[in-house]
């Protein structure tokens, strides 16, 4: 069982169970059980998170794009290069939708950071720690509550135009438009992007992931050891492992018949590490509220500063 010397993180629920992922179970299944309970506190948040996000977006878009950075590994990247040269990487895609997706997004990351709050092991962790596996983890995990609720979306494609259509046309082109100081952006999100992520749902849906294997993979996505600069490395270490380690015992525990499925959860978990925070954040967040600091609302609903 993972320990953490000299950090305190040991919860009194941990010294009475096997495993200290046990309060991440817990908290994932009082998350769920609460709702029913705590409608008018879900709807109190979602007033609080729509306030937040409306004062941020006075923010200018650049500054918000500077606060992102893609944590996902470089095969996505290689797939936007592998794309025709003849102008395929440019076509973006919008929500069919924004008003209702972007409403049910906003649920789930309301539900995503009660989780994490829940987690006795993360909120002992040092601040420092907890900042960088927040802004590390949000966007992975909101897709995760995106699969987990069966949150489907559609989108509807249009195009970035080329650099001849906009000499042609007059339309500037984005860098003159920062160096002029403007806020205007591209349209939409890359196709590709979109893909990624509905792929990703696709793939937890035929799976037909329960909810114990969802909580395991919560717990590997927010405990990730590989940020520089860790105070609590090996335990977010140790924790990791367990996270794995009970996912395939549980798997093969009950799932005997199946014996290719924990390799389909990995298969989904580096599907889910693909997507970057910024496309997440574009795609459900900005059609509604606009350019806007989502990290900020994130730090601003999770520690109420």
């Amino acid at each position: 069982m993972a320990t953490l010397e000299g950090c305190r993180c040991r919860s009194a629920s941990t010294r009475n169970n096997s495993s200290i992922l046990y309060s991440i179970l817990k908290s994932d299944s009082l998350v769920t059980a609460e709702e029913p309970q705590q409608h008018q506190q879900q709807h109190s948040q979602h007033q609080t998170l729509q306030h937040l996000l409306l004062k941020g977006s006075s923010s200018s878009s650049s500054s918000s794009s500077s606060s992102f950075s893609s944590s996902g590994p470089g095969s996505l990247q290689e797939l936007r290069q592998q794309a025709c040269s003849c102008g395929s990487t440019r076509r973006r895609g919008v929500l069919r939708s924004p008003q209702v997706t972007c409403k049910a997004a906003s649920a789930v990351l309301v539900k995503t950071l009660r989780f994490v709050k829940n987690v006795p092991c993360f909120r002992q962790l040092p601040e420092d720690d907890q900042l960088m596996l927040i802004r590390s983890g949000w966007a992975p995990l909101l897709v995760l509550g995106l699969a987990q609720d069966r949150v489907d979306f559609e989108t509807t494609e249009t195009v970035e135009p080329s650099m001849l259509q906009r000499i042609l046309t007059g339309v500037p082109d984005r860098q003159s438009e920062i160096l002029a100081g403007q806020t205007r952006v591209a349209v939409g999100v890359s196709v590709v992007d979109i893909e990624a992520i509905k792929a990703f749902l696709k793939k937890c849906w035929s799976v037909d992931i329960s909810t114990k294997e969802y909580a395991y993979l919560k717990g590997t996505v927010l405990f990730n050891p590989d940020l520089e600069g860790l105070r609590c490395l090996h335990y977010i270490q140790a924790l990791r492992r367990e996270a794995h380690q009970a996912l395939n015992e549980h798997v093969r525990l009950i799932h005997r018949d199946d014996s290719m499925r924990f390799a389909k959860l990995l298969i989904a978990l580096s599907m889910l590490r693909a997507i970057s925070p910024l496309v997440v954040a574009q795609l459900f967040f900005r059609p509604v509220i606009g350019a806007v600091n989502i990290e900020e609302v994130i730090m601003e609903m999770f520690y109420g500063k």
